[in-house]
């Protein structure tokens, strides 16, 4: 049986008004993590034109945590520069933790471990990527004029299945051909 466990998000790092948005520790082996959390939009919001405030959106907030590899990037390092609202995509896998809370009680939440970071915004240093390794930053570009797709006649207007040929035309059974119109 095939396992997968890999997640690839577009977020914005989130923070209370008072606080730093990363949270890093070393540890005793050199190691280090950085933890952040982001908001990942699910659901647009909308501006009222007339109340000019964003009216239903809905976010789900996650908590990621990056590591300073010790053969590799060092993301733990480039996420410790995060700043409040600033957008990223990233790449990683989920992973439980658990532990017990003072209480007693048993915990547990899903968060995810980043493999790989983009930063999307500028940096407010004037940098515009902290990825490493010749990552640049992520652009939306307009999309290519496309052709329409063709349209094909029918009996009813709607029924891809009651097309006008019978199936005695497929394949070329007597019929003409006709182009592929791709």
């Amino acid at each position: 049986m095939a396992n997968l466990n890999k997640v690839m998000l577009i977020g914005r790092v989130m923070s209370a008004a008072d606080r730093p948005p990363t949270e890093s520790r070393s540890f005793a082996n050199g190691g280090k993590v950085t933890k952040f959390r982001i908001a990942v939009n699910f659901m647009n919001a909308k501006k009222n034109p007339t109340t000019g405030a964003w009216e239903g959106g809905e976010s789900a907030f996650i908590d990621v945590e990056a590591f300073n590899r010790e053969h590799g990037r060092q993301l733990a390092d480039l996420t410790e520069k995060l700043t409040r609202l600033q957008q990223i995509f990233f790449e990683g896998r989920l992973r439980m933790n658990e532990w017990t809370d003072k209480d007693g009680q048993k915990r547990s939440k899903l968060l995810i471990v980043a493999d790989n970071i983009e930063f999307l915004d500028k940096r407010e240093d004037g940098g515009e990527s902290a990825g490493g390794g010749g990552a640049r930053p992520m652009r939306s570009a307009a999309a290519p004029a496309r052709k329409p797709a063709p349209s094909y006649p029918s009996n009813d207007g709607g029924n891809f299945d009651e097309h006008e040929s019978g199936p005695s035309d497929v394949g070329g059974g007597g019929g003409q051909e006709e182009d592929i119109p791709f």
